[in-house]
């Protein structure tokens, strides 16, 4: 399995970015993507996670409302798409995936990607 995350950068706060992650290498019809984050001096952090056919999904309390995440079956591409910012979310995000069944369980996701950063400015 390959992933790879794009589209951070540097935003103010109040600002959107969408990451976009590519996977290759097998048939990923019945995996998880989950999109996970870590930012210095803090442990990695499940943020959002969604079922390969789209109809499932999770997101943890700190995003609700503001990030939404999304597939496209037909490209194998995941998607972030991060509104209304804060500095908080600063981090390097990263997508990875797994063949299990559990949305919020992380040691579930083996197979991971190069991370990408985002930088939130006040």
């Amino acid at each position: 399995v390959q992933l790879q995350a794009s589209g951070g950068g540097l935003v103010q706060a109040g600002g959107s970015l969408r990451l976009s992650c590519a996977a290759s290498g097998r048939t990923f019809s019945n995996y998880i993507m989950g999109w996970f984050r870590q930012s210095p001096g803090k442990e990695r952090e499940l943020v959002a996670s969604i079922t390969w056919s789209g109809i499932s999904s999770y997101y943890a309390d700190s995003v609700k409302g503001r990030f939404t995440i999304s597939i496209d079956n037909a490209k194998n591409t995941g998607y972030l798409r991060m509104n209304s910012l804060k500095p908080e979310d600063t981090a390097v995000y990263y997508c990875a995936v797994t063949v299990k069944a559990r949305l919020n369980y992380p040691p579930d996701f083996g197979s991971w990607g190069l991370g990408t950063l985002v930088t939130v400015s006040s």
